[in-house]
């Protein structure tokens, strides 16, 4: 089961999010909050009553604590975030993933999309679209150019994990990368929890932002 809280200060959009995911399958609402230190509280409650949460569907706009504040808080701890947006912003996004988000979606989705994105994000993949991730990489890899010198990882990428993160990098799943480089897609998985490992990261998307810093991507 999936514990998922919402975080949206529009009263009727986060009771519809709500009852909407208490319909679906495997997916289970563990409480919502309508502002960033509210959430914080809760998350944090929750945690320390032994019932963490495994995602948590963040609002970028809230009075307050934005959403970007809150993931700063979060510091890369807890529950992993999908950002939700009423309108697409780059530098939003660009600014959600540098600071831990693993999803990012437009209020605008339809349910399945939703689910979808809850799912694949508590399997620790990423939930951003590659047309999405293709607009912003340059500004990614802009951002990793000027940013200051990071320690090299403590294991070197073997060439097919270097290819699997690129594949990464483009939004492929598992399955399109199993397809793209004719493996099974127990072998993909294998090379993306050995790459997660050798980089020390915890998902997909932050594999590629390091990527990108190291010049790998």
């Amino acid at each position: 089961m999936i514990r998922v809280f919402v975080a949206d200060d529009q009263a009727l959009v986060r009771s519809g999010l709500c009852s909407l995911l208490a319909l679906a399958p495997g997916l289970e609402v563990a409480g919502d909050a309508g502002d960033g230190a509210a959430a914080l509280a809760a998350l944090a409650a929750l945690a320390q009553a032994g019932r963490p949460v495994d995602v948590l569907l963040l609002d970028v706009r809230m009075p307050g604590l934005s959403g970007l504040d809150v993931l700063r808080r979060l510091g890369g701890a807890g529950p992993r975030v999908v950002v939700l947006t009423t309108f697409p912003d780059d530098d939003v996004l660009l600014e959600a993933l540098r600071l831990g988000a693993a999803g990012f979606l437009l209020k605008d989705a339809t349910f399945e999309e939703l689910v979808e994105a809850i799912e694949a994000v508590a399997r620790g993949e990423s939930a951003v679209r590659p047309v999405t991730l293709s607009k912003i990489l340059p500004g990614l890899r802009a951002s990793g150019a000027a940013a200051p010198p990071i320690p090299p990882p403590p294991a070197t990428l073997t060439a097919r994990e270097k290819e699997v993160l690129r594949l990464l990098a483009a939004g492929l799943s598992n399955k399109e990368i199993a397809r793209a480089l004719d493996n099974a897609e127990g072998t993909i998985k294998n090379h993306v929890s050995s790459i997660l490992a050798k980089l020390g990261v915890r998902d997909r998307t932050q594999a590629v932002l390091l990527g990108i810093q190291l010049g790998l991507v």
